[in-house]
């Protein structure tokens, strides 16, 4: 069993092997959780939780909050906060320093790291301020670079696997801790396999898709933006996609729902390795990039009825790193 429960509720763990005494990841990591009133640029943080993990992965500290998002918070349908529980709570520039000091020095890791990095930062630029964190994780990259059997890239599948209980999901201190409990093992299992930790740079974000001269709405600007006329893949279509395998020059890739990366860029960098840029799913499609797994749009609903493998933004642009080269050419 990789995690236990402490008579006091917090997490404690029955280590696979000797822990190792590292400081290559500085002060070490902090685990990080953010509920938000949705997924676009516009969209702000409700809650934030951290668990500080040292450089081996124990649990040094960690902290709760609230956050006034001084407008509706969305969905509470999933994370259950009203305006009535944040209309007390204090406001995302009130906070900074206190997240910052927890950030401040460490690797940040999330499930999905590059969504909650974009909204952090852009709490941070809307503040006139930059977060304190210079690299970050991804936990679902990092599952599939150790080979995990895990049946989709849910926390909750993460947890299950290594045998980690889930008490309140989508509360961002619980989902911190389910986190933190499962990325110790992980990092264990890296280091003993030598496996390279999926460790990203940390840019600014401060496209805030807040234009005074636009008209409001929710903030999912790029995944409505006309594509452009691009020149044809040169390179036949090799197939779908392997979990565990590289993207190869050719493959179709569709992209669908609010990117954090600029849409054009990320089409653009995929086009430089030899991707093709697919403009709807068919069963054809190699791969599907979704920041919202479970979305209901045209592209993801087809992605599942064809079974047609789905990864989010984070996973795909480590995969853009190294592109196979058709084996025609």
């Amino acid at each position: 069993m990789y995690a236990i429960q402490s008579p006091s509720g917090e997490p404690t763990w029955a280590a696979p092997f000797p822990a190792q005494r590292s400081t290559e990841h500085g002060q070490g990591f902090a685990v990080v959780d953010v509920e938000t009133t949705g997924l676009g640029r516009t969209d702000r943080v409700i809650s934030a939780g951290v668990y500080q993990l040292d450089a081996h992965g124990e649990v040094t500290d960690h902290w709760y909050t609230l956050v006034n998002p001084e407008r509706d918070p969305g969905p509470t349908w999933i994370h259950g906060l009203t305006s009535a529980a944040l209309a007390g709570a204090p406001t995302f520039p009130e906070i900074a320093a206190e997240l910052g000091e927890r950030l401040a020095g460490r690797v940040m890791v999330a499930h999905n790291a590059l969504f909650d990095w974009n909204m952090i930062s852009r709490e941070y630029s809307r503040a006139g301020l930059r977060a304190p964190v210079e690299q970050r994780l991804c936990t679902m990259v990092l599952s599939r670079d150790l080979g995990l059997p895990l049946p989709n890239g849910k926390l909750a599948s993460l947890a299950e696997y290594f045998g980690v209980q889930q008490r309140q999901a989508h509360n961002a201190l619980d989902d911190a801790r389910v986190l933190a409990e499962a990325f110790r093992p992980s990092l264990h299992l890296a280091r003993q396999a030598g496996v390279p930790l999926p460790l990203t740079t940390c840019v600014a974000v401060t496209d805030l898709g807040e234009d005074a001269s636009a008209p409001a709405r929710s903030g999912f600007s790029s995944s409505y933006r006309p594509s452009r006329k691009r020149p044809a893949c040169p390179y036949p279509n090799p197939g779908r996609w392997v979990d565990g395998s590289p993207l190869m020059q050719g493959m179709r890739v569709a992209i669908t729902g609010d990117t954090a990366t600029d849409r054009e860029l990320l089409e653009d960098r995929a086009i430089e390795a030899g991707l093709h840029i697919a403009s709807s799913v068919s069963r054809l499609t190699s791969l599907l990039v979704t920041n919202e797994a479970g979305s209901w749009s045209g592209k993801a609903r087809k992605a599942r009825e064809f079974g047609t493998p789905v990864v989010g933004e984070d996973a795909f642009l480590h995969l853009l790193r190294e592109v196979a080269p058709h084996p025609g050419v």
